[in-house]
């Protein structure tokens, strides 16, 4: 039996970055992989959802070529071609983490991995134990009873990648960032896109202002939008579906080539072995502490499999955190308030600490301060004129309780507000901090300004 100081099951960017941070602290390090190194962000979410948002940005550019003074008589779009080139960049970073693999002398066992007790976890038949084993087995695009999944009609985000055909007419349910990013790239590309969202608003864990701005710009760009409605039957017996959605004015059924269903996502924590081991969970989610150290001594667990935020920058910094502590390093409980969230549609959207709302009903007396784009110069000569940088203070020491950005490249420009808290900065201090002129950064220090009556481009 083969013997390692960490085996991390998973390779996503929680796993494959564990393993190779446990690599640099001198521990002997194996990883378990039962599909392709990277996880879901590498091959299946971040990376080649993005490149296929770029591709709708181009294409976007060329049917606004007039608006920059330029003329392009022809130009057409190759569905195929477009998904081509996003698995291209999906296997190019795989083969990258497999170098990394290689280049820190971390071990790869293909195979689907079960956990088992004694610390040990057995992969296809052969078991391997350690003296500490982390879970990092991420999740997967969640169903609803009222909206099965047959990876036809009805699909999730892995089947809305590799379309070999471009659907004339989609529905897409939910409006995360999944659902909004998806109906971005699918309208650009010329699909006609209505998006279903349960709750009042899109975006919903955005602040208000935000989710309005990203409703008003997708209904210029010819998005339906239905908030406060529910999916609660699909037809797929005929050549497209039939979805029966129930508004607040009744019932209306809606008609496409395909559904999208974006409903959120489930932890990968079935068949692991975690009833065996005795590993407690809860609502689908392992518990941990702050180290992320289950209740059964040696196993621990990271990323989208605990409760903290479903996001590929949580799952490495969790990741990290956790080997860190096992190698006797002094380390910090990961501050969940300072968290940045991104979306990648267009408009961007970015934002971190509490939306007004929530700073209102925490007890705070707030300085609120909002720039526009329409106001930026950048901006302007960018042709992005849509969205704002809206920040948000206490109003008595001035602490920076949150930041929300919708406009074209904010998730770039997210980490000063990231940054600024971490450090506790005041809004003076921003204030006082010279930006570059023009930017689209500087509308950070603009807000800022309006947050506290000084505001000089508005």
């Amino acid at each position: 039996m083969s013997k390692y100081d960490i085996i991390v099951l998973g390779s996503g960017p929680g796993g494959y970055v564990t393993a190779i941070r446990a690599s640099q602290l001198g521990l002997k390090t194996a990883i378990v992989e039962k599909e392709s190194l990277g996880g879901v962000c590498l091959n299946w979410g971040c990376i080649p959802t993005k490149a296929l948002l770029k591709s709708a940005q181009v294409f976007e550019y060329l049917k606004h070529a007039n608006d920059y003074g330029l003329s392009v008589n022809e130009f057409d779009k190759d569905f195929s071609a477009v998904v081509k080139r996003s698995r291209g960049v999906a296997e190019g970073m795989s083969k990258g983490v497999q170098f990394l693999m290689k280049k820190n002398k971390i071990d790869v066992i293909n195979g689907f991995g079960k956990l088992k007790p004694g610390k040990k976890v057995e992969v296809d038949g052969k078991e391997y134990s350690a003296d500490h084993i982390i879970v990092a087995t991420g999740a997967r695009s969640r169903e609803l009873p009222s909206l099965p999944q047959d990876g036809k009609k009805v699909i999730g985000y892995r089947e809305a990648m590799t379309l070999a055909e471009q659907p004339k007419k989609m529905i897409v349910v939910g409006s995360g960032a999944i659902g909004v990013e998806f109906a971005y790239f699918y309208n650009s590309m010329g699909t006609d896109v209505t998006i279903v969202e349960f709750l009042p608003n899109m975006v919903p864990v955005e602040d208000i202002d935000v989710s309005k701005q990203l409703e008003k710009s997708f209904k210029k760009s010819g998005i339906k939008i239905m908030t406060s409605a529910e999916v609660t039957k699909v037809d797929t017996s005929g050549k497209g579906v039939k979805a029966t959605v129930k508004t607040t004015k009744g019932e209306e059924v809606l008609e496409a080539d395909i559904i999208l269903s974006a409903v959120g996502i489930k932890s990968n924590i079935e068949n692991i072995g975690l009833e065996d081991v005795g590993i407690a969970v809860d609502r689908d989610k392992i518990l941990v502490n702050n180290y992320y150290q289950t209740n059964i001594p040696g196993y621990y667990a990271i990323g989208d499999v605990t409760p903290g935020q479903a996001l590929a920058h949580v799952a490495s910094a969790e990741g990290i955190l956790c080997v860190e502590k096992i190698a006797g390093m002094h380390v910090e409980a990961l501050d969940y308030g300072n968290i940045p969230g991104c979306t990648y549609a267009s408009p961007e959207i970015a934002s971190v600490g509490l939306t007004e709302k929530q700073a209102i009903d925490k007890g705070y007396e707030i300085k609120v301060g909002k720039f526009p784009f329409s106001a930026s110069g950048k901006a302007s000569a960018s042709g992005a004129k849509d969205g704002f940088v809206k920040v948000i203070f206490d109003a008595k020491y001035g602490e920076w309780l949150g930041c929300h950005m919708i406009g074209a490249g904010v998730t770039d420009m997210i980490a000063e507000a990231v940054l600024g808290r971490k450090l506790e900065t005041t809004g003076h201090e921003v204030l006082k901090t010279v930006h570059p002129h023009p930017t689209m950064s500087e509308a950070v220090m603009e807000a800022v300004a309006d947050a506290y009556g000084e505001v000089i481009h508005l």
